[in-house]
Parts: C-alpha cells; sequence; structure tokens
C-alpha cells in the first residue's frame, strides 16, 4: 500500500509573531493618533507629518517581515529599530522643549515592537542589545534622565528581556518535545517491525531448524544455520532496530516531526470474515450471527494478534492441541477469546522469553492490543491449558506507520 509522509508541526513562536504583527499595528495608530490631537501644539507639524507617514506605509508594507523567524532578517531588525531611534531623535525638532519634558515621543510606544521583535528573533540578549540605543536616544531626546524617562526604559528592558528569555525556553522545550516524538515513533516502528518479523521470517527459521535436526544429514547443518540466523535477527530485533523514516528537526516555523504514514482511508470490516481462515480441524470459531465490524487497521491487527495466539498452541501445545476462539461484540468494544487445552505455560516462562529475544507475546499479542488502545489478558494455569483475552475499543483507530 502506498505510504505518505506526515508532517507535525509545533511552535509556540508563530501565536508570538502575530501577536507582535497586532501590537505593530495598534500602536502605530495609535501614535499617529496621538499626534493627531497635538497637531496644533507642534512648533513643526510638517516634521511630525512626515514622520508618522512613513511610519504608517513602513507597519505596512513590514507585516509579511513579522510572519516568523525566518522573513525577520537582521537587516529587516536593524532598519525597524532606526525608523524608532530616528522617531525619538526628530521628537525634539517638532515640539518644544517645554512640550518634551512632559510628553510622549513621535513613535511613542510603537518603538517597544521593534525591540520586541528583538527579543522574539534571537531571545535575552538580543533584547538587551537593542534596549541599549532606545535608552541612549530616550535621554538624548530628554535632555536630562527625568525620573519617568527612566522608568520607562527599564520597564521596556526587563519586559523585553523577560519575553526573550521565555522564547528561549519555549524553543529548548519544543525541540525536546519533538525529539521525545520522535523516540516514540521510533520506538513503535521498531515494534510494529518486530511483529512482523517474528510473524513470518522467525518463524520460518524455527521451523527449518526443528525439521532440519529431525531429517538429519545435511538438512541439520541447514537447521543449524537457520537456528543461528533466527537468534541473531531475535538479538537485532529486540535490540534496536531503529527507522529512518522519522526526524525531527529546529525550523524557522517551529520544530518539525516528520513520519512516513499510509493512508487511512478504508472503512470498516467485518472482524469474522478476517477470522474465518482461522477455523479449522483442531481451532473452533464461535461468532455472533450479525456482523462485527471495526476500522480495517485495527480488525487487521487483532486478527494477527489471534493468530500469534493460534502459533503458540501448535508450537507450545502440540500438533494435537484444540483451540476455540470466542468473538463477542460488546457495546463499546470487541473481545475476541483464544482458548486451548494444552499444558500451559509454566511460571516465568514469559518473562523468560521476553529475555531471550522471543517476541511472541511481548509483541506479537500485547504489543498489537496495545498499540489499538485496548489489552491483552493471558491466564495460564500449568495442565489445564491457556487463555488469552484479546480486548478492543470500537472508537480508537489502529495507528497507521
Amino acid at each position: 500500500m502506498p505510504r505518505r509522509e506526515r508532517v507535525m508541526r509545533m511552535s509556540v513562536e508563530l501565536p508570538l509573531w502575530r501577536a507582535l504583527a497586532g501590537y505593530r499595528v495598534l500602536t502605530m495608530l495609535y501614535a499617529i493618533g496621538l499626534g493627531a490631537t497635538r497637531y496644533h501644539l507642534f512648533q513643526r507639524p510638517w516634521v511630525a507629518v512626515c514622520f508618522f507617514a512613513v511610519l504608517f506605509v513602513w507597519t505596512l508594507a513590514t507585516l509579511p517581515r513579522v510572519r516568523n523567524a525566518a522573513s525577520c532578517t537582521k537587516r529587516f531588525l536593524a532598519a525597524d529599530l532606526t525608523i524608532a531611534l530616528t522617531g525619538v531623535l526628530l521628537t525634539p525638532l517638532a515640539d518644544s522643549h517645554q512640550r518634551i519634558a512632559g510628553g510622549p515621543t513621535l513613535p511613542s510606544i510603537w518603538t517597544g515592537g521593534a525591540v520586541l521583535a528583538f527579543a522574539i528573533k534571537g531571545g535575552w540578549r538580543w533584547a538587551a542589545a537593542a534596549c541599549t540605543p532606545v535608552a541612549l536616544a530616550n535621554l538624548i531626546e530628554r535632555g536630562h534622565p527625568a525620573r519617568d524617562t527612566v522608568h520607562s526604559l527599564i520597564l521596556v528592558w526587563v519586559a523585553s528581556i523577560a519575553i526573550g528569555y521565555v522564547v528561549e525556553v519555549a524553543r529548548a522545550s519544543e525541540r525536546t518535545l519533538a525529539r521525545a516524538l520522535e523516540i516514540e515513533a521510533a520506538t513503535r516502528e521498531r515494534e510494529r517491525l518486530a511483529r512482523d518479523i517474528h510473524d513470518g521470517v522467525l518463524q520460518v527459521l524455527a521451523m527449518v531448524q526443528r525439521r532440519g535436526a529431525v531429517i538429519g544429514g545435511e538438512a541439520a547443518e541447514l537447521g543449524r544455520l537457520a537456528g543461528e540466523q533466527e537468534v541473531a535477527l531475535r538479538t537485532l530485533v529486540s535490540g534496536g532496530l531503529v527507522p529512518v523514516s522519522r526526524v525531527s528537526e529546529d525550523a524557522a516555523a517551529g520544530a518539525v516531526v516528520r513520519a512516513v504514514d499510509e493512508p487511512d482511508d478504508e472503512g470498516p470490516v467485518d472482524l469474522r470474515s478476517l477470522l474465518a481462515s482461522c477455523a479449522g480441524s483442531r481451532v473452533s470459531l464461535a461468532e455472533p450471527g450479525a456482523p462485527v465490524r471495526l476500522p480495517r487497521p485495527a480488525a487487521r491487527e487483532l486478527a494477527a494478534a489471534v493468530g500469534a495466539a493460534l502459533d503458540n498452541v501448535r508450537r507450545h501445545a502440540g500438533p494435537e492441541a484444540r483451540a476455540w476462539i470466542l468473538v463477542e461484540d460488546e457495546p463499546d468494544e470487541v473481545v475476541v477469546t483464544v482458548r486451548d487445552d494444552g499444558p500451559g505455560i509454566p511460571e516465568g516462562r514469559l518473562a523468560q522469553a521476553a529475555g531471550e529475544g522471543r517476541l511472541g507475546v511481548a509483541q506479537s499479542i500485547r504489543g498489537r492490543l496495545r498499540d489499538l488502545g485496548g489489552s491483552a489478558e493471558l491466564i495460564s494455569v500449568p495442565g489445564q491449558g491457556t487463555e488469552v483475552e484479546l480486548k478492543v475499543p470500537k472508537t480508537v483507530k489502529a495507528e497507521r506507520r
């Protein structure tokens, strides 16, 4: 079946950039409105009008520049800060010295947006560097370090540095989360491949080893080689099969996790049709009279888990053992029970098998059910057979990898 790439993009920065764009527009309108109310008080109103015209055009024209960190380049940041500093230094030319001492500058609080852009782009160090020329320009414009000027500068300094620090922490958290998702995806892929390999290649190698030992001669040597390859493959599967289909990266628009995915647009399927092939002379199948519908991936994985349970019956209980499959269609879940009349499983054997890399129960059964959001319960009493109860919720789709 064709596979496609699924891209999961995470970014806590993008809302900050959108907020900054809104802040720049609102503070630009505020500065222009404030200047319009003071127009008759300016000594040289044409200076203020020219600056406000430039500010209006610059703010609207550069909105695409503050969409993300990639478009907000260092050159743009420098030009943006220059516009803000120019407006501060032009204030004495437009207004009288007496009014400057108690009034706002031409760009007013729009200057804070230029500093915040530095903070979001480069963190708290860039914010501190941008605050320094703003502080010097305000002191030059005022002519002396007035108390209100110093308080305003300290407030901008602290706020921008704090925002820059928060952005740095958020970026580090994004990278950590992306790495965690990558590890989780790799682990799930390894478990899926381990199940497939166990259900196919490992069982064939084990059968060749057993048959070779029975036949003897050259077949015994072939069986011995198959046994060696089985052990090597089990070690590889249980030790670290890491797929290359998933990567994480720190992109300008946020952390990115890519996963090779398969389309999941298939409709539900009747579980009974998938389990019909399991019935035989020594396997009895009891099922409801009505269809037992599950999403196709979930039904396929559940049927594979039933097949793995029957393989264990044939392998460990012997060819003469009988097995019974019971399918129950509950309102919220589907329950499939596989029971046999074999000798049962000795206590501690499952843990020993998992330690040896034998993943029949751990992955082919429990791993499949866990990925479906269900559960697998195994009950075995020595001398009284084994019962495996598989439960799958109807509302959870199997995760396609």
